[in-house]
């Protein structure tokens, strides 16, 4: 018994410490890989080299598209949805926990998913100033 219990430990221990190795190996990696991939493929003077799933790649890689607003609005019809059916469960105990749920649960939800898309619109818009920006001080410099 002594020796079933002891094998036991020790197997785990030996999955924790492989486990821990590879750890340290896929961090060291992926250090190495983001590094390379940094400079070897987002440098800017690959920008616009690339067609087809590579430059939607690059633009992937390189935060020129931003897919958190799709994102954004996907998880907050999920949210709501979930807030709206699961209030539907409090009318057992509670007509007035099932109407605030229901109410004040999706207005927080509505507020907190707009506060994050309001964020995101400006994001946008303070880059789309900055390009408009670079673009005037380009051209006056060509015209010097």
């Amino acid at each position: 018994m002594y020796s079933s219990n002891y094998l036991r430990a020790s197997s785990s221990m030996n999955n924790l410490v492989d486990s821990s190795i590879w750890v340290i190996i896929s961090l060291i990696l992926a250090i190495v890989g983001g590094i390379l991939i940094y400079f070897l493929f987002l440098s800017k003077k690959n920008e616009g080299k690339f067609k087809g799933f590579v430059a939607w790649l690059y633009d992937f890689l390189s935060f020129k598209k931003m897919f958190m607003e799709a994102l954004l609005k996907i998880t907050y019809l999920i949210v709501a949805l979930f807030i709206t059916l699961s209030s539907f469960a409090l009318i057992g105990t509670s007509f007035l926990s099932f109407l605030l749920t229901l109410v004040i649960g999706n207005i927080v939800a509505r507020v907190v998913y707009e506060f994050s898309l309001l964020l995101l619109v400006i994001t946008k818009n303070t880059t789309e100033i900055n390009d408009k920006l670079s673009k005037d001080k380009e051209k006056k410099k060509e015209d010097k």
